[in-house]
């Protein structure tokens, strides 16, 4: 299962992934069904779930039935219990929508609820982070959650977050993060699939963030929060979810 995983995840673009994943899905739920583990996303039980990683296979990470992540019910969890994005309206922007919320996300009718990305054929507009195609100031709430990775410039990009988002507005901007690492690690000359999957973890990663990374969207404008919430969840509890203890998320708000 684990190599099989690895393969498809490194040879089948993204776009054939999303069909696929959506043809499979009853039966991995049927197979996996069970006690030990719960997706608060949708609150199916599981006996345990499925293997997932592109450089190294980890154990019990993803969802059968939401196919979401660690970072993902972690994010589910912080946006119900600590912020009103579920109950107040609010114009929201969504980059490379996850399958996890997507749908989720627009049937919420009081989000005015738009997705966006160069490539994913779920996504209601293709544009480029870097070069967006929306006046100042128009977004409430910005999801960027495992995009800026991705990106060469990614101070631009940043740059162009907090331009399209309202003054008071609120923004999650996640990334794979190596807290262990004090500056981020970025070489443009490092161009092949194979080595940026050694070096960076992914074959389209373009760095490994340091803890360095919130002061970059400081120098953007944001006022930044590390939130860990996994500090209000019991050891049960992380367990429970399939959580990463200790992980941060990046929280950002543009002052008013």
């Amino acid at each position: 299962m684990k190599t099989t995983l690895k393969f498809l995840l490194n040879t089948i673009p993204r776009p054939w992934l999303i069909a696929l994943s959506a043809a499979v899905k009853p039966l991995l739920i049927f197979w996996y069904k069970g006690t030990q583990y719960t997706d608060p996303i949708d609150n199916q039980s599981f006996r345990k779930l499925i293997p997932y990683g592109y450089k190294k296979s980890r154990e019990n990470v993803l969802s059968p039935s939401t196919y979401s992540l660690e970072r993902h019910r972690l994010l589910w969890l912080f946006l119900k219990s600590d912020t009103d994005f579920f109950t107040k309206a609010k114009k929201v922007l969504h980059f490379a929508p996850e399958q996890a919320f997507y749908k989720r996300f627009k049937k919420i009718k009081s989000l005015d609820y738009l997705t966006i990305d160069l490539n994913s054929p779920i996504a209601d507009i293709k544009a480029d982070i870097c070069q967006l195609p929306f006046n100042s100031n128009s977004f409430d709430f910005i999801l960027c959650n495992h995009v800026l990775e991705h990106i060469n410039d990614d101070l631009k990009a940043m740059h162009e977050l907090f331009r399209v988002m309202k003054p008071g507005g609120m923004g999650v901007f996640q990334i794979p993060l190596d807290m262990n690492r004090k500056n981020t690690f970025e070489d443009n000359s490092i161009i092949s699939r194979k080595q940026r999957t050694k070096i960076f973890g992914q074959y389209d990663h373009v760095r490994i963030y340091g803890m360095d990374y919130f002061k970059r969207l400081e120098t953007c404008g944001f006022r930044v929060e590390k939130v860990d919430y996994t500090k209000k969840l019991s050891n049960k509890e992380i367990s429970k979810y399939c959580l990463n203890k200790g992980e941060i998320i990046p929280v950002v708000y543009k002052p008013n």
